[in-house]
């Protein structure tokens, strides 16, 4: 059974299966599963909330369990678009944050998977002080859950590119996409669900032999090795030919497209070499390219491209028939880049 540090059982990182399991072991009916199963569902904190539950079996999941709830540090609202940035607290002290990005057909949510990160990608906020932990499945999934009930809204789509790395974090992000996938939970079918990471070349052949079809997206920057090891670290692991040879085997495994993550960086990774390099390396491939022109952050002095370079960028892509798009930076005046509200908040907390 799923237990937390604190050795009892979390009904959030149970899928409906281990529930009847859990009920059981626990001398009751198996009807009662579905009862309990439904209440966490409804986002509930405490046991006596379950008003159909009998109170000796209220007492018996008090005893074994806890519900797994996260709270709502800080909550901030973006005045140019209809982005939200959270910051929930976990049981344990620790931050992170999460991004709900609603765009009226539907609400999208970009979860964390980790406190922190390891992989010092050098854009990126997130990995500034390293890795405190991995999330466990049901911290994942209760960013979700809150995002629901904050925003009275259901949640449509996912993307696990927030602080960490999934393919990092593995056995828990493969049970959140199970808990999260859950009939009777939230129902949130794969193919609304994006895995956005820097490329670990072994995970991406595992993930690809269990045939879950989820979008996956490759963190690439720059289609030259020695270039991509200035940016991402990871790349002194990994060559990309590696890399290639994975996405072009996790396509043939499960025929979804993969779709390549460039952030564009100034005087760095945005010129007509790497552009005409991209083409070269990416033609024939069932894949898109995303353009990410680069959030600045404070500890980094990357620095965004002119648009006139981006455009140019893009063009030369479209030209040569590879399926290109610009991401649109969403929530920009609330400390849009990945674990950078975070990492600011944590900043002020200790001047305080």
């Amino acid at each position: 059974m799923n237990e937390g540090k604190i050795g009892k059982v979390v009904l959030k990182n149970l899928t409906e299966e281990e529930m009847v399991e859990f009920i059981l072991s626990l001398g009751e009916k198996k009807f009662r599963a579905a009862q309990v199963y439904s209440w966490v569902y409804k986002n509930i904190r405490d046991f006596d909330e379950m008003k159909n539950v009998p109170k000796s079996l209220r007492d018996k999941l008090r005893e074994k369990s806890i519900i797994g709830n996260l709270d709502i540090e800080l909550k901030l609202e973006s005045k140019i678009d209809n982005t939200k940035k959270y910051l929930f607290l976990l049981n344990d002290g620790n931050i992170i944050e999460t991004v709900a990005m609603d765009y009226d057909s539907r609400l999208t949510v970009c979860v964390s998977n980790q406190v922190g990160c390891r992989m010092g990608c050098n854009f990126c906020a997130s990995t500034i002080g390293g890795l405190s932990r991995h999330l466990e499945a049901w911290e994942i999934l209760d960013q979700i859950m809150k995002v629901q009930e904050d925003l009275g809204k259901r949640v449509s789509n996912i993307v696990m590119m927030g602080s960490g790395e999934p393919l990092d974090n593995f056995d828990n992000s493969m049970r959140f996409l199970k808990l999260v996938n859950e009939k009777n939970g939230l129902n949130i079918g794969n193919r609304h669900i994006t895995l956005s990471r820097c490329g670990l070349v072994d995970r991406i052949l595992e993930l690809a032999d269990m045939q879950i079809p989820i979008n996956l997206a490759i963190s690439l920057h720059s289609p030259y090795d020695e270039e991509r090891k200035e940016i991402m670290p990871i790349a002194k692991k990994y060559t990309i030919k590696e890399l290639m040879d994975a996405c072009r085997y996790y396509i043939s495994k499960t025929n979804r497209r993969v779709t390549f993550e460039y952030a564009l960086i100034k005087d760095k990774n945005n010129t007509d070499r790497e552009a005409k390099k991209l083409v070269e390396l990416l033609r024939g491939m069932l894949c898109h390219v995303n353009l990410i022109p680069i959030n600045p952050i404070a500890e980094r002095d990357y620095e965004k491209p002119n648009i006139e370079y981006i455009n140019k960028f893009k063009n030369y892509l479209d030209k040569n028939k590879i399926p290109v798009s610009i991401r649109n930076s969403m929530g920009s005046d609330i400390s849009g880049a990945c674990g950078q509200l975070r990492r600011d908040y944590k900043g002020t907390s200790k001047e305080e």
